[in-house]
């Protein structure tokens, strides 16, 4: 997944996860150093498509931020595609995680990134109000947003609005299990009195998501955590083995199903609202044209989507360009 699955206070993740306000101002150095006066100079992994647009340019011209993993890397080729069906000329810059990015996009050197609103909403908390800072975030996304909007705006960011597809950190057991034990809700394996180990990163020990949060929560047992990362294939393999009764994995997980795993639902709001949207440089693409061009995949965009996408490029080994666009194309969302 190239995430590392690292939330603050309440426990956010992966690529997105909120560090120390002394990292995010190392970073916003590095990228300095590295960009120069220029968005072209950007250090990055490459273009992963360069400029994918069809639109000529004549709106102007919008650099798309992506992360390092696949979904980001997804999303910008759909941001991209649809400014480009908008009139835009388009390209995507490919930084490794959010502490380079985000100095990017409010210097101007990105205009767009695809994010998620609790993640980022923490991570800019941490750098107003510092490492300890205490949390914004919750499981309601109309607070998150709402907060996020408040933190973004001074720092010459605007968020645009949210949809229904969200990436959180999740919980499967195998299908064997549930059905065995009843099992649809956290609340339900609580409820069971099971015995569980977990599949986890080590971290999951004092992550208030992981093991505190099943504890205080949902009553969960759990009588040890299995170090074998989150959402990795040998985290999945010891549930389906039985050797684990519980993974720790995202709720876009795409492989799921190859290893007969299925997700608990977190039915008490343990998980923040990492719901996705767009958000931008207020000053480069601010306008309400770029505003409307990513609305209309934000909202027909499910999570059911995201998983399919996923799956469409880890599993099928389908370059990110050609899903998005055939995405755009089967949901009518491109005018040529």
């Amino acid at each position: 997944m190239g995430r590392t699955f690292s939330r603050t206070p309440r426990g956010p993740r992966a690529g997105r996860g909120v560090r120390t306000a002394g990292a995010a101002l190392a970073a916003v150095a590095l990228v300095v150093t590295a960009a120069g006066c220029g968005g072209d100079s950007l250090e990055s992994k490459g273009s992963d498509g360069g400029d994918s647009g069809t639109g000529g340019g004549k709106k102007g011209s919008l650099v798309i931020g992506s992360a390092g993993f696949t979904e980001s890397a997804l999303m910008a080729q759909l941001y991209s595609r649809l400014l480009a069906d908008a009139g835009y000329s388009t390209s995507i810059k490919t930084l490794k995680n959010r502490e380079l990015y985000e100095p990017a996009l409010e210097k101007g050197q990105i205009d767009v990134v695809p994010e998620y609103a609790a993640t980022l909403a923490e991570f800019l908390n941490g750098k107003k109000n510092g490492p300890k800072a205490e949390p914004v975030a919750t499981s309601d996304v109309d607070k998150t947003v709402a907060v996020l909007e408040k933190l973004a705006e001074p720092r010459g960011l605007k968020v645009l609005p949210v949809g229904e597809a969200v990436d959180q950190n999740a919980f499967a057991v195998s299908g064997e299990f549930a059905e065995k034990h009843r099992l649809k809700t956290l609340s339900d394996l609580g409820k069971s009195g099971q015995k569980i180990k977990l599949a986890a990163g080590d971290e999951c020990d004092i992550r208030p998501f992981c093991r505190p949060g099943l504890e205080e929560t949902y009553g969960i047992d759990i009588t040890a955590i299995d170090p074998k990362g989150v959402g990795t294939t040998p985290a999945k393999q010891a549930v389906k083995d039985g050797t684990d009764q519980l993974v720790l994995t995202t709720t876009t997980d795409a492989t799921l199903t190859d290893f007969g795993l299925v997700l608990l639902e977190d039915d008490k709001g343990l998980q923040n609202a990492d719901n996705l949207l767009p958000v931008v440089n207020a000053e480069s693409a601010g306008d309400k044209d770029v505003e409307a061009a990513l609305d209309k995949l934000t909202k027909v965009l499910t999570t059911d989507d995201l998983i399919d996408l996923n799956r469409k490029v880890d599993a099928e080994r389908q370059k990110p360009a050609d899903v998005a666009e055939e995405f755009l194309k089967s949901k009518g969302l491109l005018s040529k």
